[in-house]
């Protein structure tokens, strides 16, 4: 467990050094962790790792110029802020730099209470055995399946992270997670005929991960659907994305109205606020207070009080993810969304979600008599700038309302714009990653076969 109160003391100490040293604002954040991972392959444990950092970041403000410095919590705090000082007095000025507005900052006398209810810290720290135990437990379940022919690996990770924010308008705070996460990896056919697949889940209580087993079984049997793929000849069809791709898709929206992206003028949605930029009756959430999910946030990266806010709410684009700084080159306030890193803040998602469909996945198949059930694409062939999308696929191929064979060697190109138009969401949301969507039917994209 992380000792916040201590590294709480800490950055309020270095945020008075920095004043000191002649700055007009600064903010200090202090990240807190611990870690301990272990991999095993074909029933022997291949590596595991510890680890353990505390790294200590400052801003200064000089009038409108501004410095970041990183460093440990174990070096001179007094030149560290001099440093800073002296590195932000020779920058060039932005104007829309700064600390947030101390009217939107989160009351001290709430975070107790709110941290209780977000409840991201179990106190469990399993041991290198135990966590050897899930790995080889979920391998073997994985290689039990018919077809499995070898692993790639499995793998279970532990870890904790402490955060702590200081600012010399004077708000501090601090707050901790924790995270599990177990996969496995595999192989079945053999030669050129293999195939690989995985599955894994994370989660931040030991107790809600998925069984070792049951990851096994799931990733073998991925695996094995996916033996003697075929091509498909070319044109356009009806896709089914599952849930693993809706959910980048749907990060790929939330990219396109992060308000870094649409101040640079680099979102192909940048002037699309207010209008309709998804099918009717798609809604588009992100919630920092979900209980035990890993984008939860007891406050953002300055300190702002968030809450849940409709990125898109009946297909219409209600907001921007905005911090601070961006808010006001937007002449916009800030919603909460700042993410810290090491120079300072920009605007991000929490818990970002597609609210479920009505339309089970099975409904959705059973209405094409011919299309794609996509489970995987490759490369990264998104331009945010334009929308275009052309991606390297696999799945599986559905004719006449059933999944008839495996797929791989094609392409799927569209443009994002069109294709958030043209999709429906399916009855089948879980929250598995930061980001979730459900499966997605989505027309009018190309497919590139032979």
């Amino acid at each position: 467990m992380n000792d916040l109160k201590k590294l709480e003391a800490d950055a309020l100490n270095l945020v008075t050094l920095a004043k000191k040293a002649g700055a007009d604002a600064c903010d200090v954040v202090v990240a807190s962790g611990n870690s301990l991972s272990v991999g095993i392959r074909e029933g022997a444990v291949e590596n595991s790792n510890r680890s353990e950092s505390d790294a200590l970041y400052l801003r200064v403000f000089c009038d409108k110029k501004i410095a970041s410095v990183t460093s440990n919590t174990k070096n001179n705090p007094q030149s560290l802020a001099e440093r800073a000082v002296a590195m932000a007095k020779v920058s060039p000025e932005d104007p829309f730099q700064g600390l947030a507005d101390q009217s939107r900052l989160f009351p001290r006398e709430s975070m107790e209470a709110k941290i209780t209810e977000l409840d991201l810290f179990d106190v469990t720290e399993p041991d290198v055995s135990y966590m050897e135990k899930q790995a080889l437990e979920a391998e073997a379940a994985g290689l039990g399946v018919k077809g499995v022919s070898k692993s790639l690996g499995a793998g279970m990770g532990w870890s904790t992270s402490g955060f702590v924010l200081a600012t010399s308008d004077g708000f501090s705070g601090s707050y901790q997670r924790s995270g599990f996460s177990l996969s496995a990896s595999l192989v079945a056919g053999e030669g050129t005929g293999m195939e690989r697949d995985y599955d894994y889940d994370s989660a931040i209580y030991l107790g809600d991960l998925q069984s070792a087993q049951a990851i096994g079984i799931s990733a073998g049997e991925r695996t094995v659907k996916k033996i003697a793929p075929r091509q498909v000849k070319s044109g356009a069809y009806p896709i089914i994305a599952d849930r693993r791709v809706s959910a980048a898709l749907l990060g790929s929206l939330s990219n396109a109205v992060n308000a870094s992206s649409v101040a640079r003028k680099t979102s192909f949605l940048r002037d699309r606020m207010g209008k309709q930029i998804t099918t009717s009756g798609i809604n588009i959430v992100d919630d920092p207070h979900m209980v035990r999910k890993s984008g939860s946030k007891i406050f953002d990266g300055e300190g702002v009080a968030n809450e849940r806010i409709n990125l898109v709410e009946d297909g219409l684009l209600q907001t921007w993810l905005l911090d601070s700084a961006t808010a006001r080159e937007l002449n916009l306030q800030t919603n909460g969304r700042a993410a810290r890193g090491s120079s300072g803040t920009s605007p991000s998602t929490t818990n970002c979600y597609m609210e479920a469909g009505e339309q089970s996945v099975e409904e959705m198949i059973a209405s094409i008599k011919e299309g794609l059930f996509l489970t995987e694409t490759i490369g990264h062939g998104i331009n945010m700038v334009t929308g275009d999308y052309s991606k390297g696929a696999s799945g599986f191929w559905i004719e006449n309302g059933e999944i008839a064979f495996p797929v791989a060697e094609i392409t799927i190109a569209g443009n994002l714009a069109e294709i958030f138009m043209n999709m429906t969401p399916a009855s089948d949301l879980e929250f598995k990653y930061g980001t979730n969507a459900p499966t997605l039917l989505l027309e009018g994209m190309t497919i590139g076969g032979k």
